[in-house]
């Protein structure tokens, strides 16, 4: 059974994608998410802050996402790429969340929906982005 952040986040990266390819507004994405079979089971608030968060923020978290990274993020994958966006989303704002939860749902978002290695290039990406964004907790976990 998927928790419902889990889904949140399921349902956000389906959007962000789709927001990536079609560059369709927002609103338009959220409309459509909100008719996706499961919403319902989502945590409809989470996925809200991350979904317009993220395309609001989303010139200034690939800033901050370029330098961990091995190419510019406009040739990533959209799935990786959509993935990458909401773990940077959420390292920045709901530090509530252990950046090891934020990893570990942005590479089970990735083995979700990404190629069949993308999520290994996630998880170096995001490890390298938890010392840039949570530096603190970064060196509590041996991280630096």
């Amino acid at each position: 059974m998927k928790s419902a952040r889990r889904r949140s986040r399921e349902l956000v990266t389906q959007g962000l994608y789709q927001w990536l390819l079609s560059g369709a507004p927002g609103g338009e994405i959220d409309a459509q998410l909100r008719g996706t079979q499961g919403f319902d089971k989502a945590d409809q608030e989470h996925l809200n802050a991350i979904l317009h968060g993220v395309i609001k923020e989303s010139d200034e978290l690939s800033v901050a996402l370029q330098p961990c990274l091995d190419r510019p993020i406009e040739q990533l994958s959209p799935v990786e790429r959509a993935v990458l966006l909401v773990a940077a989303f959420e390292f920045k704002h709901h530090i509530d969340v252990p950046y090891r939860v934020v990893i570990n749902e942005a590479v089970e978002l990735t083995k979700t929906f990404g190629g069949s290695d993308g999520y290994k290039y996630v998880n170096g990406v995001l490890d390298k982005l938890a010392v840039a964004l949570r530096p603190t907790e970064a060196q509590a976990r041996g991280r630096h």
